[in-house]
């Protein structure tokens, strides 16, 4: 073999070894693509916390792991939503109290975190801030205030609320003091809420008649929240569809208080809100 011939030949063994390499490499990233979208699917999803709405449970800059198998699989537990099907696969029912992630029926498209109150054939209604479930009053109680540290994340400004919730701790540190309450479902189940305003527009209500194959959700801040108490006209969310649900929250894997700054790494470890990783969802 000449010279010529013989380095010809290892070019082209050189070729075909990236080739092959090339091959392993994109079956390693396809294969690993894959596998993402099968668990976010039909596993977990990941989801963030972009207001307050559900406040004291959920805060801005939560992230959460979003359970999908507790309620079954519609269109929306594909990537875009795409429709192959319609209705639920292997479908569960949504308890009374789960906080829960659905896409908002005013475009079908936006993803939401609300806590379920009513299940269908329920009867909803506010009176004076007291929430009533089936002509039933849900016991509320006073609880000890909410001390929110004041972050860029949380800086007591939301559209219901007012400079008076901001204080100061006994450390001295500035927080935002919200007045918080312990509702207790019918099945005993309970969790807190906040009631920044007496008298708003969501204290009192007409009666609510949950359809078949709906649900009615409601934000923990209870004045601070685009729900099930308004209609989409007005800016609400009305009944959400049993088709809209993702799934059920499960697991807060990360937290920020938003203050970290790319050029300043070390904020990068004391943005983190440490006390908040690893909780579970129950009611």
């Amino acid at each position: 073999m000449s010279e010529t011939q013989a380095a010809r030949a290892a070019h082209i063994a050189r070729t075909e070894t990236l080739y092959a390499s090339f091959k392993e490499g994109m079956k390693t990233i396809f294969g690993a693509i894959l596998i993402a979208l099968l668990l976010r699917s039909f596993g977990y999803e990941p989801f963030n916390i972009p207001s307050e709405s559900m406040l004291p449970r959920l805060r801005v800059g939560d992230y959460l792991f979003v359970s999908k198998w507790p309620y079954g699989y519609s269109r929306y537990s594909l990537p875009l939503g795409l429709p192959l099907f319609d209705g639920r696969l292997l479908a569960g029912e949504p308890q009374r109290g789960e906080v829960v992630v659905f896409k908002t029926p005013a475009d079908n498209r936006t993803d939401f975190i609300k806590r379920v109150i009513g299940l269908p054939g329920d009867l909803i209604q506010m009176k004076g801030g007291v929430l009533h479930i089936n002509g039933a009053p849900v016991k509320k109680e006073r609880a000890g205030d909410l001390l929110a540290p004041v972050t860029p994340n949380s800086d007591c400004l939301g559209s219901f609320a007012r400079p008076s919730f901001r204080a100061v701790a006994e450390n001295g540190q500035p927080v935002c003091r919200y007045p918080r309450f312990r509702e207790t479902l019918p099945d005993g189940s309970s969790y807190y809420v906040i009631d920044q305003v007496s008298g708003s527009s969501g204290d009192d209500t007409g009666v609510y008649v949950v359809p078949q194959g709906h649900y009615f959700m409601m934000g923990d801040n209870r004045d601070d929240s685009a729900d099930s108490r308004f209609s989409v006209a007005q800016d609400g969310i009305g009944f959400v569809p049993y088709e809209n649900l993702i799934g059920r929250a499960s697991l807060m894997f990360f937290s920020t208080d938003g203050s970290a700054e790319l050029v300043k790494p070390w904020t990068w470890f004391s943005a983190i809100r440490w006390d908040r990783l690893g909780r579970t969802f129950g009611a």
